[in-house]
């Protein structure tokens, strides 16, 4: 049994796109997996399968929201594996415990790829964030402060990329692989 992590995108925001965790870990084991596991309210949830297909998974869990809870989500899965691996290459400047700084990592949803979101959101202003894309994912720091002064802020917000994208904080990611 290997285990996985699907990132909802998008969900119980200000109100918005209500999935109540308890609800999804019941839909994510009606529809075959298993020791299923929520993390923070966000749609973090981590699951186990005998299966390895991810694009397959991705259209049961859409699907599954979507009839469940009525919202049509993006949804991102990947191995916990994978994700261990994606850590390990995580550049020296990211998920320090320093807290002027704030280190997210982005993970672009296929059939989106790096090239597609760079493209749209361009160069990272370097006085203020960092940028590092690694496989199907982006680490992302930037100064607390001087958020705003960001390209990458306002930009990841946009309606033409979120869709493509769904964000965690490191700490975030770091519990869910420590699950």
């Amino acid at each position: 049994m290997k285990r996985y992590i699907a990132f909802l995108r998008g969900v119980n925001i200000s109100g918005k796109n209500k999935v109540p965790m308890a609800e999804l870990r019941k839909g994510f084991e009606e529809i075959g997996f298993s020791e299923v596991r929520t993390y923070l309210n966000g749609g973090n949830v981590i699951f186990s399968s005998d299966e390895g297909d991810m694009e397959r998974f991705t259209n049961q869990i859409e699907t599954m929201i979507k009839r469940q809870f009525g919202v049509d989500t993006p949804v991102f899965v990947i191995s916990k594996e994978r994700l261990e691996d994606i850590l390990a290459h995580a550049p020296d400047w990211w998920g320090s415990e320093d807290k002027a700084t704030y280190d997210n990592l982005i993970f672009i949803i296929p059939p989106a790829t790096f090239v597609d979101v760079f493209g749209e959101i361009g160069e990272p202003k370097e006085e203020v964030e960092k940028i590092k894309g690694y496989k199907e994912t982006v680490f992302w720091s930037f100064s607390r402060k001087d958020y705003q002064k960001t390209n990458w802020w306002p930009k990841t917000a946009n309606a033409n990329i979120s869709t493509k994208l769904t964000i965690r904080t490191a700490n975030t990611v770091r519990k869910i692989v420590g699950i």
